[in-house]
This record gives structure tokens, sequence and C-alpha cells, in this order.
């Protein structure tokens, strides 16, 4: 081969990863196809490098897309929590947790717990922040779920301060004193969404509550 031709075969490699770098894959197809074409038939084009090229752009390409269509993905469900959660501001849930807020102006804490079988007694057992019980409430041991309420109101009648209060449901199942999981109702008042991990959080009068973490809409 000449100078010449080595000259031109240069250029032409040049040519073509600039052209790989901005252009798109059909203009890319083009250009191979036009360089097999008028290529040199003593110093012809090697198919296997022409494969290796055209399947290395063809997997960029892919990623590209890919990762477009994961991003449309990830706006898509964002959009959608944040619907979803939109419908539950002004609204009550039920989730589970075991700490309620009684407030100065009145207020109660309602939640509902499962009650099994062969349970022989029920006792609501409230306790302030500093681990004091301050009031105990018996509840009808019929199983299946219930729903409970604690209006504030202290063993002597007086009103609760206001503050966190531990809501525990203690049953005697089978002779066996067992400590049941509550729910407990909580208030939407607004949603918000973390930008980067697009989890959607319900701030409520007990705190914020995970959307996943909802047992139940009312």
């Amino acid at each position: 081969m000449g100078i010449d031709a080595i000259s031109s075969s240069t250029s032409a490699a040049a040519s073509q990863a600039r052209a790989r770098d901005q252009l798109g894959q059909d203009q890319f197809l083009t250009l191979m196809l036009a360089q097999l074409r008028h290529q040199d038939p003593t110093s012809p084009l090697d198919p296997a490098e022409f494969l290796g090229q055209l399947a290395q752009f063809s997997t960029v390409t892919g990623i590209q897309g890919m990762q477009g269509s994961i991003a449309a993905l990830s706006e898509a469900l964002r959009s959608s929590q944040v619907l979803n959660g939109t419908h539950l501001v002004g609204r009550d849930v039920l989730v589970d947790g075991d700490t309620g807020y009684i407030a100065e102006e009145g207020g109660s804490i309602i939640g509902m717990v499962d009650i099994p079988q062969g349970t022989r007694s029920v006792n609501l057992v409230i306790t302030d922040a500093s681990g004091q019980q301050v009031r105990r409430i018996a509840l009808a041991p019929a199983p299946g779920e219930i729903v409970f309420e604690w209006d504030g109101t202290l063993e002597d009648g007086e009103r609760a301060p206001a503050g966190d209060y531990t809501i525990e449901v203690v049953a005697d199942v089978a002779g066996t004193n067992e400590q049941l999981p509550t729910q407990l109702l909580a208030h939407v008042g607004s949603v918000s969404i973390d930008p980067k991990s697009s989890t959607l959080t319900l701030n409520t009068d007990l705190g914020p509550v995970a959307l996943g973490d909802v047992r139940q809409v009312m």
C-alpha cells in the first residue's frame, strides 16, 4: 500500500472516530456502509473490527436509552406517589405504633388491636414519657379487631398534661400475658417527598409516617 493510501486510510479512520462521537446510530451505519463500498480492494476493512465497532456503538446507545427509560420511570413513580399522598391530606390513617399525643386543647388517642382466640382479659395501659402508668382501661376480650380510645382522662379524673403517651394492650391469652401490637389513628396534615430516594412521607399529628406503613385509610 502506498503512502497516499495509508494517509487516506488514517484520515478516514480519524474522521470515522469523530463522526461516531458526534453522530447518531443511523449516521454511523451510513458512514460504515460507505466505507465498505469505497474501501481499498488491496487493503479491505477487517469485518471483525467493523462488527466490534458496531457492537460498541450499540452498547453505548443501549445504555443511554436504558438510562433514559429508568429516569422516566423514576419520575413517573415519583409523580404517582405525590398524587397518592395528596389524596391523603386531611384524612385519618391507621399506622403501626404505640405512641400517641394528647394536646392541651383536648383530643384523644384512638387505635385498633387484634384480639386473638382464647383471650380471657384485655387491658389498655397508658404510660407517660417518664414511664409512669397514668391510666388502665379494661377492654372487651372478644376475638377479632376492636377499636379503643383514651380521651386523656387520668385515673383521678383529671385531664392529662399535653405530651406523648405510650399505649400498650396487654392480654391474658390462655393463661399467658401477652403484649399485643397496636395501630393508632393519625391525621395527615401534609406530605413531603425526598428528592433523592423519592420516598414519600406523611406528616401527621403522630409524627412523620412512611406511606408504606399505612395499614388503613379511614
